[in-house]
């Protein structure tokens, strides 16, 4: 399949405007309702844009899917959402950024709803249901206040828009009166030339967008119009982030640790330094404590959310108004955070959550496949590399065909080793995080290593 070429499309805060408010009045004539849901899956572009702050605006949920998905990943996941409206292509904005505008609210009343899988594997969807006017306004302000968005910024938003980051800081860009580029996808060279044409002052970048921005052959001075580069998503090398720290303006390059259900810290430049290591300290309203190597966050009333229609996943992600992720950490003395580990079995790529349970379902349908586990490995361009370790006589051509056939490319395994047995504790359960030791896959210290 081709991959179409990387779009660039600018966005000014007038016409989004008029445009959201068409979006809603579309909402409205189709008779949708504050609380219902508009599934969207597709690349990111400036219309979807409007069309997710259009309908959040109204009071209607976008549910925003993982364009990349085949049919059969996606498909389930819209009928657990339950939406009144879904639109897979493109093609389909249009009838919704024609119809007659109507009154929005200046700020976004629901949270999109984006899926996670936790240490499951399978999908549960975040929700926030429909805020008050004053919960709307805190959230919007955490957001805008935080970064310090205002009608002189520019927002370059590189990473997809099923990426719950991407659409905070557009809209709150956006709405804050500024300027935002939209790319379709991270290509380097785009984005190298949109930092040059369009000279944002603001933008987000994964390790791994980062790492090929930083490495791709473009105008070393791209990212002097900036006065913050985001990152977050996954473990920044040190290596990485002293070089982007180097060519960035002074105090620009900021780090925060967060999740689709809500957000923990923020970490400035000179903190990093001080504290080297650290993801940083507690956002405003918020208090962090580590109970059992678990890293839990207190959070205010707009930031509560529940996992979609699944009480038992919601009562174990909250203890009274502090909420976890299962990420494992450690709290010093002044209050800055140090992650030891994500979930267990989670591998994140490129920015990306991969959850192994469902890779291993998927390759386990083979024959020939008696038992897989899969795991991640330290990769130096995509943060984490998918690795699967396979019992059973089926060809690494085979699981490599079968994986195509049935997995984004994202969560398909870059390596295959076949084994004799997986490694097991006494009580039987998986030794996953041994794997990549065991199976001679742990890559020798080197600079800009973990």
């Amino acid at each position: 399949m081709t991959t179409a070429p990387a779009r660039v499309e600018v966005l000014d805060p007038g016409p989004a405007e008029e445009a959201q408010r068409r979006v809603a009045g579309a909402l409205h004539s189709l008779g949708l309702e504050p609380g219902d849901r508009v599934a969207f899956s597709m690349p990111s572009s400036a219309d979807l844009l409007n069309c997710v702050l259009g309908a959040a605006r109204c009071g209607v949920v976008p549910v925003l899917l993982n364009a990349t998905l085949l049919d059969n990943e996606r498909d389930p996941l819209i009928t657990d959402a339950d939406p009144s409206l879904v639109v897979t292509d493109p093609g389909g904005l249009a009838p919704l950024l024609a119809g007659q505008a109507r009154d929005i609210a200046p700020c976004p009343i629901v949270r999109p709803m984006h899926y996670t899988s936790g240490t499951t594997g399978r999908p549960k969807g975040v929700w926030s249901g429909v805020l008050d006017d004053g919960a709307a306004r805190d959230l919007f302000e955490d957001e805008a206040g935080v970064w310090d968005f205002s009608a002189a910024d520019t927002h370059l938003v590189c990473s997809p828009m099923y990426h719950s980051v991407s659409i905070r800081l557009a809209a709150t860009s956006l709405l804050r009166g500024g300027r935002v580029i939209v790319l379709s996808r991270f290509d380097a060279g785009v984005a190298t030339d949109a930092l040059v044409r369009f000279r944002p002052t603001t933008t987000f970048l994964a390790p791994t967008a980062l790492q090929r921005r930083l490495t791709h052959p473009g105008s070393t001075g791209a990212l002097d119009s900036l006065r913050l580069l985001n990152h977050a998503g996954s473990p920044c090398p040190a290596g990485l982030k002293r070089a982007a720290m180097e060519v960035a303006p002074e105090g620009a390059v900021w780090e925060f640790y967060g999740s689709t259900e809500g957000q923990f810290t923020v970490c400035a430049p000179a903190e990093w330094e001080a504290h080297p290591g650290t993801v940083g300290r507690a956002r405003p309203g918020r208090q962090i404590h580590v109970e059992d190597d678990i890293v839990w966050c207190t959070a205010p009333r707009f930031a509560r959310f529940e996992y979609w229609r699944d009480p038992d996943a919601t009562a174990r992600a909250w203890k009274g108004d502090a909420f976890t992720v299962g990420d494992m950490g450690r709290l010093d003395a002044d209050g800055y955070i140090y992650l030891d580990g994500r979930r267990d079995d989670l591998v994140i790529t490129g920015g990306v959550n991969v959850y192994p349970v469902e890779v291993e379902a998927v390759l386990c349908e083979l024959p020939g496949v008696t038992e897989v586990a899969v795991f991640g490995v330290h990769d130096p361009d995509w943060g984490e590399r998918v690795c699967a370790a396979v019992v059973g006589s089926a060809a690494h051509h085979q699981l490599e065909r079968h994986a195509r056939a049935r997995l984004a490319p994202y969560k398909r395994p870059k390596t295959y080793v076949t084994v004799g047995d997986l490694p097991r504790t006494a009580t039987g359960k998986l030794r996953r995080r041994d794997l990549p030791e065991l199976l001679g896959l742990v890559p020798p210290p080197g600079p800009g290593g973990p």
